[in-house]
């Protein structure tokens, strides 16, 4: 790790701080060549009533516990959003670093592998063992920020 890792880290934790999710707030970054290309939080999508606008969590009232059935949420993941946004505008993401505040969950792990994301920064764990062991299959490197 070295200072870039904790610059962009900290606008990462920035970035989740705009989350429209009453669980939890999560934020993603996809950088290269030192330069931010993308940005993601955990959040509704566009046109759709976020649960902080609710005033209510889908997953909470449905006692869901965290790391499963990520499907039932209003939320796309900080993770997805930053890769959407940079498929919707043509940013090149290929090769980069993708930072983000709590481990990629497997469904996000297997858009990072296919997105060409060849390294993962994050701080926070997040209880998905399987996105582990495809970041490894797949030779993404995958480092916990400390």
């Amino acid at each position: 790790m070295d200072k870039w890792d904790g610059r962009f880290m900290e606008l990462t934790e920035q970035v989740g701080s705009w989350a429209s999710c009453l669980r939890r707030k999560v934020g993603a970054i996809i950088v290269r060549d030192k330069r931010v290309m993308a940005t993601g939080y955990n959040g509704a999508p566009a046109g759709i009533v976020s649960c902080v606008e609710r005033g209510k969590c889908l997953r909470t009232e449905n006692n869901i516990p965290s790391g499963t059935r990520a499907e039932i949420c209003y939320a796309a993941h900080a993770e997805q959003n930053a890769i959407i946004q940079a498929a919707k505008y043509g940013v090149e993401i290929e090769g980069a670093t993708l930072y983000c505040t709590h481990q990629p969950c497997v469904i996000c792990a297997k858009m990072i592998i296919n997105a060409g994301i060849k390294r993962v920064v994050y701080k926070e764990g997040y209880p998905d063992e399987f996105s582990m062991q495809l970041f490894g299959e797949a030779g993404t490197a995958v480092e916990k920020y400390e």
